[in-house]
């Protein structure tokens, strides 16, 4: 049942995701278009697997919310940057929590998407932090917007 959980937040995070770089897709300078549409592409593909994995584990798997909403406005491309890399760190967080949650190839799995939402953030913000995913879950402890949250427990349609 735990691992149901926790592949349900990352599907909500990925949901997320998908929206938010939408939104980056928007917003972005012309010059980092492909890198959004591929981490949007890249999304997608996890979103998808995620929604077999809870189908395996016996669950239904959770549907996207109509909207979501953003963290801070976005109207540039400068603050579509900022978007991807939140983006990404949150999706770092959850699957932070897949890992933990995980066993053999499903902990592989979540741990080779905590990997690349890492490098994704790194190159959106210009550089890394030292334990992707584990920032993020220390910033749920202390007192914080839902946004914050990486564990895809808040209500639908917060990114």
């Amino acid at each position: 049942m735990r691992q149901l959980t926790a592949v349900q937040a990352a599907l909500r995070a990925e949901h997320a995701a998908v929206y938010g770089y939408g939104v980056v897709g928007g917003r972005i300078d012309e010059d980092r278009k492909d890198e959004a549409r591929a981490a949007y592409d890249a999304h997608r593909a996890r979103r998808d697997a995620l929604r077999r994995t809870v189908r395996a584990l016996g669950g239904e798997p959770e549907p996207a919310a109509a909207a979501y909403n953003l963290p801070f406005a976005v109207p540039d491309s400068a603050a579509a940057i900022r978007l991807a890399a939140h983006l990404e760190d949150r999706i770092a967080g959850v699957y932070a929590d897949l890992v933990r949650a995980g066993e053999g190839a499903r902990r592989r799995e979540a741990a080779d998407a905590l990997r690349e939402a890492a490098v994704r953030s790194a190159r959106w913000r210009g550089d890394g932090v030292a334990f992707p995913g584990l920032a993020e879950l220390g910033a749920a402890e202390a007192p914080a917007s839902p946004s914050a949250s990486p564990s895809g427990s808040t209500a639908p349609g917060v990114l």
